[in-house]
């Protein structure tokens, strides 16, 4: 196999290198480097750590460069660091050439088990060096949208409701903090709702509606307040502010603003993270995701429009994953459906009754709100039109209404439908959460009447799992509600204490064959985890593919040849020189590709005019030099001592003109957006390329000739 090839060759080299140290006691040293490097290689080759095999690898040419006896031993290290950087951006190149030039790799169709075998297969080196190389590097150079068409979406992240989730949590930690300060709750153990419902004959909590990141306490009693002293405080105020009101029986606090703008930025980063590992768990490599303010610009190349539905349905789930106590003690719609006038409720809204259980051997008569939506109506209308009504109700801080699917049965179609929603009346604090889960898979249901289906198996973290044991075990006979993205997929009722850090959530009554898909959607979310915040769409834009063939051909000409005419003129005007300037240049466009490649970066119209003009900008400074050095050799100096004095001299320009271009460079990216960002992105890194090819790398060829070769005349044209 390809792995014990590059082992036992590797070991072989470091054995070489230890003889030659044992018989050349100058280059001692230099060789039982070169050794380390080789064996360190063929360890790193046993256990298949790909990087580590390549960096190593690499290396081992630079070392045993450095046991020359060209020149001195700066230069050797030099021009060997330079031979390492040349071999690792081929590296980097070689998947972006084969893909352009071959395609990708394609295994047919296959069930993701043996895809994910035959990938480990080829990141192991089983299928050979070529599959080796390409499934161990995963970053690109891929065409932008100018160049191959495609869709751009752009989504804003809603932050406040992550601003929302962190004042929930403090809403919780301050109702228990105060059931201690009351004397209703001792011990390490959370406060349970019972110890916590003791609190209000004493106080109220609110929520502020205006402000997301706002809490209030009220007193009844103004000597209360005097619970929230400084001790009580101290675990509050690090990220909060308290203001109190004159007559001290009010406490309001506020998540300061510097806590906001970190959890503001901290939420469209994470969201971006997850947007980006649905999108590879979709296995579209070529995708671009960016943040520009609290927006998520996606740019997806191609022209498959089924592809495009499945991205726009797998990004817009949110996949907050949640476990909710149902509130069937409390018959909460009973009241609002005795006052309830039937002219003033909306068009669809009925109310029915439903034996809730609330404990072994209990059951309890609740109502529940239900909408059925009109003949034409689409689900998510008649939800807001739900939402809404709910809206004028005034339920409890610490209640909520919870909304899941109606299904009816269909004998013309002889199908299940979706026909409304109806309401659940749910604790507000999750019990379990999204972040408590470690794997989700996607099952078919094993019924002892074989019609099959399919649901997700979760696996939760020890703490996850934990606090599911002990939730269920203290709440048996009673309903759990499994909410994801705020709809109640399901509620089952807790038959029994249930260990073992697993749970599941059901696919609805939907046809096989949509179960299925909905499991496959549900175990990537779940997987790649759940947004921080909501997002929605706020822009698309197609991009049709005639464009990108314009695009290559008219810039790859005007590219090619703006390149082709600086090259002969530095020939043509420098000879020898202008050759040594051309090299550079050349070395500069194949570390620029790499580093782009490095990043994921998408090739665009403006990315290929700023390689252009970092072409010139590094011929630039080797104007300079070369300038210089004729100087230098007007007044009599020696090759040597003109090359000298000519680099030290001109270095100082040269690094004032890489600073100013690159400072504009760094507002273009700060600010701009789309082909300026590129043009911008693109821009940097041939600055600080060609200020190292343009000083380092040439005056490694310059110093080769006068002090190697020795040579009585420079030939500068």
């Amino acid at each position: 196999m390809l792995h014990d090839f590059l082992q036992y060759g590797f070991a072989g080299a470091a054995g070489l290198c230890l003889l030659a140290a044992w018989l050349s006691r100058p280059r001692r040293g230099v060789f039982i480097a070169s050794a380390i490097l080789a064996g360190s290689a063929a360890v790193a080759a046993h256990y298949s750590v790909f990087w580590a095999l390549a960096m190593l690898g690499l290396a081992v040419p630079w070392a045993l460069f450095c046991a020359l006896s060209t020149i001195d031993m700066a230069w050797r290290v030099k021009t060997g660091f330079v031979l390492f950087l040349a071999l690792g951006a081929g590296l980097c190149i070689y998947p972006t050439y084969h893909d352009e030039r071959y395609g990708r790799v394609e295994d047919g169709p296959m069930s993701s088990e043996d895809k994910s075998a035959l990938e480990t297969k080829a990141r192991h080196g089983d299928l050979g060096l070529q599959r080796y190389v390409l499934s161990n590097i995963p970053f690109r150079l891929v065409r932008g949208l100018d160049l191959k068409g495609g869709l751009r979406l752009v989504y804003t992240v809603d932050v406040d409701e992550a601003i929302k989730d962190k004042r929930d949590r403090y809403y919780d930690e301050l109702r228990a903090a105060l059931a201690t300060a009351f004397g209703f709750h001792q011990g390490d153990k959370p406060a349970t709702v019972e110890e916590m419902q003791k609190l209000q004959p004493k106080l109220r909590i609110e929520k502020s509606r205006e402000q997301a990141g706002t809490l209030s306490v009220t007193f009844n009693d103004p000597a209360d307040a005097a619970k929230i002293d400084e001790a009580f405080l101290k675990r509050f105020l690090g990220e909060m502010s308290l203001q109190r009101s004159a007559d001290r029986k009010k406490a309001t606090f506020h998540i300061k603003s510097e806590v906001e703008s970190s959890i503001r930025e901290r939420a469209v980063t994470q969201a971006k993270e997850t947007v980006l590992r649905r999108i590879d768990g979709l296995g579209l490599k070529e995708a671009g995701v960016t943040v520009r303010d609290e927006d998520i610009v996606i740019e997806v190349p191609g022209d498959d429009e089924k592809a495009f539905a499945e991205i726009r349905d797998i990004i817009s789930q949110t996949a907050r994953l949640e476990f909710k106590m149902v509130d069937d003690d409390v018959d909460f719609f009973d009241g609002v459906a005795r006052s309830a006038k039937e002219d003033d409720l909306p068009k669809g809204l009925t109310f029915s009754i439903e034996n809730a259980p609330v404990g072994p051997s209990k059951t309890k008569p609740n109502h529940f709100a239900r909408m059925i939506r009109g003949e034409h109506e689409d689900m998510r209308d008649a939800l807001k039109r739900l939402k809404d009504w709910v809206g004028t109700l005034q339920v409890p801080d610490d209640r909520e209404v919870g909304y899941g699917k109606v299904y009816d049965y269909n004998e013309e179609k002889d199908s299940i439908e979706e026909i409304g929603w109806r309401s659940y009346y749910l604790k507000s604090k999750a019990e379990v959460t999204g972040d408590m889960v470690r794997d989700a898979t996607a099952q078919p249901d094993q019924s002892e009447r074989g019609l099959g289906g399919w649901h997700v198996a979760m696996e939760l973290t020890p703490l996850g799992g934990d606090r599911f044991e002990e939730i269920t075990g203290a709440n048996v006979k009673r309903r759990f509600a499994i909410i994801l993205d705020s709809k109640v997929e399901s509620a089952p009722v807790i038959q029994t204490k249930i260990g073992g850090g697993h749970a599941q959530i059901s696919m609805g009554s939907a046809n096989v064959e949509q179960q299925l898909q909905d499991a496959k959607k549900l175990e990537l979310v779940l997987r790649s985890g759940a947004l921080p915040a909501p997002i929605s769409p706020s822009n698309e834009q197609r991009i049709g593919p005639s464009l990108g063939k314009d695009a290559i051909a008219q810039g790859a000409k005007g590219a090619i040849s703006g390149a082709v005419l600086v090259l002969l003129f530095m020939v043509t005007y420098y000879s020898r020189a202008g050759m040594i300037a051309n090299v550079a240049v050349i070395f500069n466009l194949i570390l620029q590709v790499a580093v782009l490649a490095m990043f994921g970066a998408s090739m665009t119209l403006p990315g290929i005019a700023g390689l252009t003009l970092t072409i010139g900008i590094a011929v630039d400074a080797n104007v300079l030099i070369n300038e210089r050095i004729r100087e230098e050799l007007r007044q009599g100096k020696s090759p040597r001592a003109a090359v000298d004095v000519g680099y030290d001299k001109a270095f100082s320009a040269i690094l004032d003109g890489h600073v100013t271009t690159l400072i504009s460079g760094l507002i273009l990216a700060q600010y701009g957006s789309g082909p300026i960002k590129g043009f911008a992105v693109t821009l940097i890194v041939g600055i600080a390329v060609s200020l190292f090819t343009g000083v380092v790398c040439t005056r490694l060829m310059f110093d080769y000739a006068v002090r190697a070769r020795k040579v009585k005349k420079l030939y500068l044209g």
